[in-house]
């Protein structure tokens, strides 16, 4: 009997305080999630596209954040 994982790439995205929130890789696109909130902010076709996501969802005037892959 053989056991398939599947690995759903992880990337989290850190800025000046601390985590801001992460992305998900899965069959559906790469999703969004804020840090602390209860849903994902969006599903989006490419990493780019989610990086900008996460971005924008961040305090206006917020620098880039740091994404480190776990």
């Amino acid at each position: 009997m053989s056991t398939t994982e599947t690995h759903h790439p992880l990337w989290v995205a850190y800025g000046q305080s601390g985590v801001v929130g992460s992305i998900r890789k899965d069959d559906g696109g790469y999703t969004v999630t804020m840090a602390g909130a209860d849903a994902a902010a969006g599903t989006y076709p490419s990493m780019e596209v989610a990086k900008s996501a996460l971005h924008s969802h961040m305090t206006p005037g917020s620098d880039w954040p740091e994404f480190r892959e776990h």
